[in-house]
């Protein structure tokens, strides 16, 4: 489990996290949703340790930071969005070095190694260089790292970032099935990526949680179920008369459907109350049939919009701009431009 509460991260005296409280229970995968600088990576670096908190609580696992440091990393696995690899290495190297860096013992190095490949899906490009693996082998590489130590927790911070479809699809594929056996906290701003992989989402904006709850319950909570669908059997003049003497009802549509004797009706509450139960009654007092009768309710996309004032990909300049990058804190001087490799394990994806 992860505690925070009234977490501030400030630059230069302006904040970047704004006194965020939540918790994250075991055994679930979370997203952290938020136009690009609304604070993930900030968030992703005080969790794991690489940032101190201006003010606030942090608890891992019941360690609390920075007091217990060393045993909160012990219960961590974490993915940066640039993932630090040496690219002169083989996969089998690079997963061993970083096991003996990560203090697990020599004698069980090599078991840990395999079977962080074998979830991975890395075991036939072991003997491989890095450097001619695709970017989505790649990022597997960096996922395999995050699995040694044996960690409670893992978190992924961007895990698809800069991936093709294919790989995209197989890396929340390989997420999904982490979070069977760790908890999983992943950060993006891509909406479609956490309402596939994501049991709760955390909604941010200008360094705030404005939103926490699983996908179709923000969509269901944040709806004001003003607008109503129904369809029922009876005449258009039957369903339209009964609907619009209804007090409190604005714009009412009534079309036919494609079936006989069948009405499709949309109305709109003037005070943005639920009229669903007034409807329904005023159909059957009118001799109607209701068949279906559904509240309008807000698309995860459409209650993102909302809460954050901006698009999936727009950039939040609101974040200090004396701001370390978030992801200084990873080294990346090793990477050279990616090349292709005809003989590519990679080139599957």
């Amino acid at each position: 489990m992860i505690e925070v509460s009234h977490l501030t991260k400030e630059y230069g005296g302006r904040p970047a996290v704004r006194d965020l409280s939540f918790v994250v229970e075991d055994g679930q995968i979370y997203g952290l949703l938020g136009p690009n600088g609304a604070g993930k990576s900030t968030i992703m670096n005080i969790l794991t340790g690489y940032l101190s908190a201006s003010s606030g609580l942090v608890t891992i696992a019941g360690h609390p930071l920075p007091e217990e440091a060393d045993q909160a990393k012990a219960c961590i696995g974490y993915l940066p969005e640039q993932p630090p690899l040496y690219l002169d290495m083989t996969v089998q190297e690079y997963l061993t070095f970083a096991a003996e860096l990560k203090g697990v013992k020599r004698s069980a190095r090599k078991d840990q190694v395999l079977h962080a490949a074998r979830r991975t899906g890395l075991e036939e490009v072991l003997p491989r260089l890095i450097r001619n693996l695709s970017k989505g082998y790649r990022q597997r590489v960096g996922i395999a790292q995050a699995l040694l130590g044996k960690p409670q927790i893992i978190i992924l911070d961007e895990p698809t970032v800069g991936l093709d479809p294919a790989q995209v699809i197989e890396i929340r594929k390989l997420i999904q099935e982490l979070g069977r056996t760790h908890t999983v906290i992943l950060s993006s701003h891509i909406l479609s990526e956490v309402q596939a992989v994501c049991d709760q989402v955390l909604i941010l904006s200008k360094g705030q949680l404005v939103a926490i709850g699983a996908p179709e319950q923000l969509s269901e909570t944040l709806s004001s179920h003003s607008v109503v669908h129904a369809t029922a059997l009876g005449t258009r003049d039957q369903v339209l008369a009964a609907v619009q003497s209804l007090p409190g009802v604005e714009k009412v549509e009534v079309t036919p459907s494609f079936k006989e004797d069948e009405v499709n009706l949309t109305a709109r509450s003037a005070t943005g109350e639920d009229i669903r139960a007034d409807i329904s009654r005023a159909l059957t007092a009118a001799g109607c049939i209701v068949l279906s009768l559904t509240a309008e309710t807000k698309s995860l996309e459409d209650v993102f919009l909302e809460l954050t004032g901006a698009g999936s990909d727009q950039a939040n300049t609101d974040e200090p701009e004396d701001a370390p990058d978030e992801d200084e804190t990873q080294s990346t001087q090793d990477a050279p431009e990616e090349k292709e490799a005809g003989d590519d394990a990679g080139e599957e994806e």
